[in-house]
């Protein structure tokens, strides 16, 4: 891509950048960072070791770097950690690209990661990575990631702790979840109205893909969202593909939600009390 189209396409993602962070726009190459935000009363103390979090909107004629976090997520120590590290290893991977910028001379880098929280809870804190890096090539990267903080044990929640991983415990989510993406799929080919030797291949196709990035491996769900519920219960959970794992990239991210009372018999016994009772 030309470079002056690539620059006049980052300029809304700058400008969004700069309305998050709600201030001018800083010399090229600085870091623009707002005051702290105010850190609630059952929240940790940052210590020494620990970043604050802070908005960064960084450019100059060969990058753009926008990266906003949500107040919330400076409330738990180890909760900011694994966030700035999330944040920086995306933004390191874009500055080894501007570092090779010879070998693509012209090209605009850019890197857009908005963290925004899910859900704030006495007993989780959920927080969604998403945004794109484009550091050459056809098209952007998507960037996604989910954190699910666990405010009494004070660290993450993970698809491997989450369920029991006995026989069949995966298997039974993976089943579900793989029929509700058929019939997503199913659903969007219909509505396209192609010949009939047309869909029978994209059905083949993408199916394959679905049937893949699906299986019952944990690997493959470790991006979930928790479902608020009653009484302050969790209904389920909503787990995140990115493009490429369940679909082409043309698809986009999808997900699918999945029921406590289906999730229940496979939780960890120690995570149950989350989730609001079948």
């Amino acid at each position: 891509m030309h470079a002056s189209t690539r620059f006049l396409y980052c300029l809304p993602l700058f400008a969004c950048a700069l309305a998050a962070c709600q201030r001018d726009v800083p010399a090229p190459d600085q870091t623009s960072v707002p005051a702290p935000a105010p850190v609630a009363d059952a929240a940790q103390p940052l210590d020494e070791t620990t970043p604050e979090l802070e908005d960064v909107v960084e450019m100059d004629s060969r990058f753009i770097v926008g990266i906003s976090y949500p107040p919330e997520a400076n409330k738990y120590p180890g909760l900011a950690a694994e966030l700035h590290r999330y944040a920086q290893a995306a933004r390191d991977e874009l500055m080894q690209a501007v570092g090779d910028a010879e070998l693509q001379p012209g090209t605009m880098y850019d890197l857009s990661l908005s963290f925004t929280t899910l859900l704030d809870t006495p007993d989780l804190l959920a927080i969604a990575a998403d945004g794109s890096s484009y550091t050459g090539g056809a098209h952007d990267n998507p960037l996604i990631e989910r954190f699910v903080w666990l405010v009494r044990e004070q660290r993450l929640l993970t698809a491997d702790a989450l369920i029991a991983d006995g026989a069949g415990d995966w298997r039974a989510i993976s089943g579900y979840v793989r029929e509700q993406l058929h019939a997503a799929l199913s659903q969007r080919i219909d509505a396209d109205e192609l010949e009939p030797d047309e869909r029978s291949r994209l059905m083949r196709s993408a199916g394959k893909m679905i049937d893949e990035g699906s299986a019952p491996d944990v690997a493959n769900y470790q991006q979930f969202e928790p479902v608020p519920g009653a009484g302050g219960k969790l209904s389920g959970l909503r787990f995140v593909f990115p493009p490429y794992q369940v679909g082409p990239y043309s698809d986009g991210i999808q997900s699918v939600e999945v029921p406590a009372r289906v999730l229940l018999p496979h939780v960890a016994p120690a995570y149950r009390d989350l989730f609001v009772q079948a």
